[in-house]
């Protein structure tokens, strides 16, 4: 027994959490989950939990998932992370970006899962993408090959397609313009970078868009922006801007198009390097991996309404049309 309590003991001092540890001491292990988003049950969620338990990890039995919601307060998120830490989670899941940066600020020690983050490299959240060294791995984007995608997309859509605006937050340390113009280089089209913290800029950042004669407007992820999609939605319909999102959940509020990561394959995808760790990987020791599989949906209310016919090849592209 005396073994056995040292063994215990000395996994806990390290950070290292294996399997049969937990099945010696019985004590769950803890999960953190940071996210900008509400509470809301979702796909993305139920993917995860479901992946754990594949793997072999019953919720409530040997693991426990410690969730925190910043409900789109980007405000919030360093409180409800500093919170996982006090909570001794043994693994941190958090995405996007602005997720894994507050993450990143309260702990240098707990491992942090990447979901769906930029680029962690020119973020400064790893040295590398195969050998990430620090306590921070996962699933990230490259930047800005992703983004073109999305412009040439948006490009297909609209006849003529020239300029497109490109609404980002300031705050948040992914929106980079430097991207954004490499990008459109990529796609062949001409942008032009709108910036709004908070609703309140809403309206500014449109009549700019409008003034400069944007053709179609890409929205770039953020919790903000998130939180407040209907208000977003209903001021590119207002303006007669064709909108590109980022997720399912902007193009079922009425954005003619999202283009991104499938969240769910996401989660799938992050649920094993929780396992990896809990079973005593080292977070840096493992190389980050890219999203493999991307979700197109279409609103063909919002294109009728746009006067837009959208081209058979895209809807053929379409993991959902929305009718």
């Amino acid at each position: 027994m005396l073994l056995i309590g040292f063994a215990v003991g000395l996994a806990f001092a390290l950070g290292v959490a294996s399997a049969v540890t937990a099945q010696l001491t019985s004590t769950p292990y803890r999960i953190g989950v940071l996210s900008a988003e509400s509470a809301a049950p979702n796909r993305a969620g139920e993917a995860f939990r479901e992946g754990l338990k594949a793997l072999g990890w019953a919720e409530g039995q040997s693991v426990l998932i410690e969730a925190r919601f910043a409900d789109g307060h980007t405000e919030r998120l360093a409180a409800l992370a500093l919170d996982l830490v006090r909570s001794e989670v043994q693994v941190i899941v958090a995405g996007p970006s602005t997720v894994a940066h507050a993450a990143r600020r309260v702990t240098a020690t707990i491992p942090i899962v990447m979901a769906g983050v930029g680029n962690p490299i020119k973020l400064g959240f790893v040295d590398s993408l195969s050998h990430p060294g620090g306590n921070m791995t996962g699933l990230a984007m490259p930047l800005p090959e992703s983004e073109a995608k999305s412009f040439r997309l948006l490009a297909e859509l609209v006849p003529g397609l020239n300029r497109i605006a490109v609404l980002v937050n300031p705050d948040n340390p992914l929106h980079d313009v430097k991207d954004a113009e490499a990008a459109a280089k990529l796609a062949g089209v001409q942008v032009m970078v709108a910036r709004a913290r908070k609703p309140e800029d809403f309206p500014a950042a449109f009549a700019m868009m409008v003034k400069a004669q944007a053709g179609a407007l890409s929205i770039w992820e953020d919790p903000v922006f998130s939180r407040y999609r209907v208000s977003l939605v209903d001021l590119a319909m207002r303006s007669r801007l064709p909108s590109m999102f980022k997720s399912s959940a902007d193009a079922s509020a009425g954005g003619l198009v999202a283009y991104g990561p499938d969240l769910v394959d996401l989660h799938r995808r992050a649920e094993s390097y929780v396992d990896k760790i809990l079973k005593g990987a080292q977070a840096g020791d493992l190389p980050i991996e890219q999203p493999t599989k991307f979700e197109l949906v279409i609103n063909m209310k919002a294109a009728k309404a746009l006067g837009l016919t959208i081209p058979q090849s895209v809807l053929l592209r379409a993991d959902q049309v929305i009718e």
